[in-house]
């Protein structure tokens, strides 16, 4: 008679007493829904089925690293190795190996498919391996890529001092052949060609490292020896890396000493050099080259303030019209500072604020941001207008201008005496930003805000007054001031010269001027100037409107032919299926 009291959960362990790590035999005496699964019954000619029950993950971790009974050998490997918590070490003399070497698969489909924006990709991984560059680590991957030791690879090992790296020897594995028909088919292996792409992208990663140790000699060899190379070779999927190879170059000439603006700095020794390559450039039509060389030649000229060759260049090039968005960022910062210098703050301020938009908005970039910003500030208080406060509210520009808020709330005030502490103050940042020389033009308008804001709180006010209140020398200097401010269109005013005071006219509504309107077109045309950029740099298919065309004249020809069989009678509509439409 079955027991009444419930079954409850107990610490009894279960009727057959298996654990997890062992295995469970089925005899025929086991109930039948357990041999034969989904409740039906086994027959009774079915051998034994064996339950496994798989080990806990704590045996399994103890299991690891054993040899196990069936020849099974943990993974102990020279390369990566397994630590406690299950990370892998990887040798990072193998990684940056590894990933140098993954860039050169781009470079050959950019030369396979002539697309540079292969080669560009290839340039931006530089960035992730830069810190890791050693000589050994680059004559590694000059051993491991050229089979033999030829004059590429004996160029390139003699400029990180590795002249004596021996070569690696291809594995046997490699020089196999797998048929004694095939080897008599193709003969022997014939080592892979390298193609010149690499060569210089490796030239560029020794300039790189060059660079970063501020080994600044043995770079410009370096980089004059790659700019010959490239010119010998006239290739033009090189045009991206004979670009970054001109910069580079650039940059050993400007940190060699004596430093610019010494008029014996090696940045004059390397214009001839730059200007062949732009006219090799011009004729070959490389854009990427072009546009670089024009700005490093600006860069050039203002670094020793030769203005006037400056000037010259720009109206006899032109920057093309490929040319990508940093170059032409730059281009407009080095421009807007020679028309700044030449006194027209009108061209310079449209420049300056189109390299401020066109400026990058990486982290990284936030140098060029806050110069160009900088330079926009002095030259918007050269023009009469005064900065919005929000641009000294960025969290990115708000450090780096503060010395420059300092200076447009005492223009526009007016105080001539703010003006002249904030000079004095921060006058070492200002030669340090480049903007010293412009700064010192604000003393004049200074003054002209100074009378601007006293005309507009004043309806009369004596010259002695603003005398006084601007700390002029004299009543004479005043009276110039004011006449010539009443002329340039600052204030609207009359001067009475008998009675000595300044007579304000009354303030209109300045929606009745053209002011609002001209702000307006400005807007308008930075809109459409950014539409149509956009336009140009859209990328299409190659050859793909040729596709099109013959797919379209194909169709054109079959309407044509199935036209002519119908009122031949050849064809009738059942034929066609109803395809055939508008006859």
């Amino acid at each position: 008679m079955p027991s009444k009291t419930p079954h409850t959960n107990g610490t009894d362990p279960v009727g057959n007493g298996v654990n997890g790590a062992k295995d469970v035999e089925m005899n025929d005496d086991a109930p039948a829904s357990l041999k034969g699964g989904k409740g039906k019954k086994a027959k009774e000619g079915d051998e034994e089925m064996t339950v496994v029950v798989p080990p806990s993950k704590g045996q399994k971790l103890a299991g690891l690293g054993k040899k196990d009974g069936e020849g099974d050998v943990a993974m102990d490997g020279e390369e990566a190795v397994e630590e406690d918590d299950g990370a892998v070490k990887v040798d990072p003399v193998t990684k940056a190996v590894a990933d140098i070497k993954g860039s050169f698969p781009l470079l050959e489909r950019a030369v396979m498919l002539f697309d540079a924006r292969f080669s560009l990709r290839a340039l931006r991984s530089i960035s992730s391996i830069r810190k890791r560059l050693t000589p050994d680590i680059l004559a590694q991957v000059i051993t491991e890529t050229y089979a033999s030791k030829g004059p590429a690879a004996e160029s390139l090992l003699y400029a990180i001092g590795r002249e004596n790296a021996t070569f690696a020897k291809p594995s046997s594995t490699e020089m196999e052949i797998d048929s004694e028909a095939k080897a008599n088919k193709a003969g022997k292996k014939e080592p892979k060609e390298i193609i010149p792409e690499i060569e210089i992208f490796l030239g560029i990663l020794i300039q790189i490292y060059y660079l970063d140790n501020k080994t600044n000699q043995k770079g410009a060899d370096v980089s004059q020896y790659l700019a010959e190379r490239i010119h010998t070779l006239n290739r033009r999927t090189l045009d991206s890396l004979s670009a970054r190879v001109y910069f580079y170059y650039s940059l050993f000439s400007e940190q060699m000493a004596p430093l610019p603006p010494s008029p014996s700095s090696p940045v004059v020794s390397i214009r001839p050099a730059l200007l062949s390559a732009l006219r090799t450039a011009v004729l070959r039509k490389d854009v990427d080259t072009q546009s670089t060389i024009i700005v490093l030649l600006l860069r050039n000229y203002l670094s020793t303030s030769h203005i006037s060759q400056a000037d010259l260049l720009v109206s006899h090039t032109r920057l093309p019209d490929g040319a990508s968005n940093n170059q032409v960022a730059r281009y407009l910062y080095y421009l807007g500072r020679i028309r700044a210098i030449q006194l027209r703050y009108t061209e310079a301020h449209e420049h300056f604020t189109a390299a401020t938009r066109k400026a990058p908005s990486s982290p990284s970039a936030a140098g060029f941001s806050q110069s160009a910003t900088k330079l926009l500030l002095v030259v918007k208080l050269l023009m009469g207008d005064i900065p919005e406060r929000a641009t000294f509210r960025d969290q990115s520009m708000e450090r780096a201008l503060q010395p420059y808020l300092q200076l447009v709330q005492a223009v526009r005030v007016g105080l001539l005496g703010e003006f002249e502490t904030t000079i004095k103050q921060y006058g070492e940042t200002f030669r340090r930003d480049g903007t010293y020389t412009l700064i010192l033009r604000l003393r004049q308008n200074v003054i002209r805000t100074g009378i601007r804001m006293m005309s507009l709180s004043y309806s009369r006010i004596s010259l002695r007054d603003i005398c006084i209140r601007l700390k002029l020398e004299s009543e004479e200097s005043a009276e110039y001031i004011v006449a010539k401010a009443i002329r340039d269109g600052v204030i609207e005013a009359s001067l009475d010269r008998e009675k000595g005071f300044m007579k304000s006219k009354e303030v209109g509504d300045v929606y009745a001027t053209r002011e609002p309107g001209e702000a307006f077109h400005d807007r308008i045309q930075a809109c459409l100037a950014l539409h149509d950029e956009s336009v140009k740099a859209m990328r299409f298919p190659m050859n793909q409107h040729r596709l099109e065309l013959k797919n379209a004249q194909e169709a054109r020809e079959r309407e044509r032919e199935m036209a002519k069989e119908i009122q031949d009678g050849d064809l009738d509509e059942d034929d066609l299926g109803g395809e055939f439409e508008g006859m």
